[in-house]
């Protein structure tokens, strides 16, 4: 058997997964293209193993261990990201930047305009009934 056709496999495997995690926003499917760079080292390790007819069967020894590592993180990051969904209502990635909550004063951006003024007192006192009645309907 050549060498370069599971290797060539491999790099394509690889290359497929390295894109797949840095044009995604779907975590599922940033996990699913990890899990096809590892399966691209995993080709290597028993190509190379079967090229160099180790006795041992290293390569293959390897092999096993990396895939009960690759079976642990699936299973970890496919709990992390059902959590998030639950949370978040969304799995994209690049939404999950920040975790903490935000205040609102945080999220309104701060500008010059005049309706961004104090309120006037009539309004003020609109806003404090408004409440009053919102905490006696509340039991």
């Amino acid at each position: 058997m050549h060498l370069a056709y599971p290797a060539v496999l491999a790099a394509l495997l690889f290359c497929i997964g390295l894109y797949g995690v840095l044009a995604r926003r779907n975590a599922i499917l940033v996990l699913m293209s990890v899990e096809l760079m590892l399966n691209a080292v995993n080709l290597n390790l028993v190509a190379f193993d079967v090229w160099l007819r180790d006795r041992l069967h290293s390569g293959q020894a390897l092999t096993l261990f990396t895939i009960a590592i690759a079976a642990a993180e699936i299973g970890i990051g496919l709990a992390i990201v059902l959590a998030v969904y639950r949370n978040r209502g969304s799995s994209a990635v690049d939404r999950l930047r920040d975790t903490a909550e935000t205040d609102e004063a945080e999220t309104v951006p701060a500008g010059d305009d005049e309706d961004d003024a104090a309120p006037e007192p009539e309004d003020q006192a609109t806003a404090a009934a408004g409440k009053a009645k919102k905490a006696e309907a509340t039991p």
